[in-house]
């Protein structure tokens, strides 16, 4: 072999080994070079359930600054085979073997947070707007027959399962799933030493939640919801009807079918509405909670303060807290100066004074 063939064999090795150089350097460049294009230290991607490769790929190229190169990954890796519904968090500055690393196995949950709620129409919209399934399969599981039937509950009850809290599930979940983790956090709460204190009340967990509603919505002031507690217990324990604002807004809104009205003001022609919320009118509780009570809400009912008052009205005084009387008469006397100071300052009557 003389040394001129040599050199070409040499020079073809030395072509070929730069071409190889260059491939491999491509490759490892679309795999591995950083390719996000944001600045935040993560970006959420959520990839639903019904999502094929088309739909998936351009959700996850929105964050990706060369498409092509993170569909080559993609196919190279057979993610376009294989797609993963959820929730995930690409990194700044992830290349495409870790984007598709994430979204192929890395689904992350959420928190879904809910308080204030009136019905399971308002909380299954809330919930919607958190995790994947829509407003319409949250409320046909909330408020499905059998789930109902085998859990005690009914329409007007189905609410008090609901505690609210912060959550941790998966954005991807199913309306039953998570219908039935609330359910499973429910039986959680509803401890042994909780089910005799609500036994001892002579309430069952749900009408326990229905009071912790109604003081809910009498009081924001956590310190005072045991004494309010104490008020409606001692009204139920006499057979003396509620006589609860909240209840009539309720009765209102539920006669009229519109939840979005804004009611400032309880008038007497209000009182009068002939819908079973309407504790100016009936002697009993409610058929159901009237809002989603908080847990401090829930437990004030569980742990009430023990006095005997049976009234209470809003105590100018100090702002956001009630006046408590025994009697009709101290009560008709703290209503008088409450309506005293009503007048004098021209402020709104937002609430009814208590009979």
């Amino acid at each position: 072999m003389n040394k001129n063939y040599k050199k070409i064999i040499l020079g073809i090795v030395l072509v070929g080994l730069v071409i190889m150089g260059i491939f491999a350097y491509n490759i490892y460049s679309i795999l591995f070079g950083s390719n996000t294009n944001f600045e935040t230290e993560t970006y959420e991607v959520f990839i639903p359930s019904d999502a094929d490769y088309n739909t998936a790929f351009l959700i996850i190229a929105d964050a990706v600054k060369n498409r092509d190169n993170l569909h080559t990954t993609a196919v190279k890796k057979k993610y376009n085979e294989n797609i993963k519904s959820g929730r995930f968090l690409i990194k700044k500055g992830s290349s495409n073997n870790d984007i598709i690393n994430t979204v192929r196995s890395q689904n992350m949950p959420v928190k879904v947070t809910f308080n204030n709620q009136e019905r399971v129409e308002n909380l299954a919209g809330r919930l919607s707007q958190q995790i994947e399934p829509d407003s319409l399969s949250l409320l046909k599981a909330m408020k499905d027959p059998e789930f109902l039937k085998e859990n005690g509950l009914d329409e007007n009850t189905a609410l008090s399962i609901y505690l609210p809290n912060s959550y941790e599930t998966y954005w991807n979940t199913s309306a039953e799933r998570f219908r039935d983790k609330m359910l499973s956090y429910h039986k959680q709460f509803w401890t042994a030493e909780k089910l005799e204190k609500a036994k001892k009340l002579d309430l069952s967990p749900s009408e326990v939640y229905t009071v912790a509603s109604i003081v809910q919505k009498e009081t924001a002031k956590v310190d005072e919801m045991p004494r309010v507690a104490g008020v409606y217990l001692n009204r139920l324990a006499r057979g003396i009807k509620l006589d609860a604002d909240p209840t009539v807004i309720y009765a209102k809104k539920k006669s009229e079918n519109d939840f979005e009205q804004q009611i400032k003001q309880v008038l007497y022609k209000h009182l009068e509405i002939d819908n079973p919320y309407n504790t100016y009118k009936y002697s009993s509780l409610p058929p159901g909670p009237i809002v989603t009570p908080d847990l401090s809400a829930i437990n004030a009912v569980l742990n009430p303060e023990k006095h005997d008052y049976l009234y209470f009205v809003a105590n100018v005084e100090n702002f956001g807290y009630h006046k408590f009387a025994k009697t009709l008469a101290q009560h008709n006397r703290n209503a008088a100066a409450y309506r005293r100071w009503i007048a004098k300052n021209n402020e709104v009557l937002y609430l009814f004074i208590k009979k």
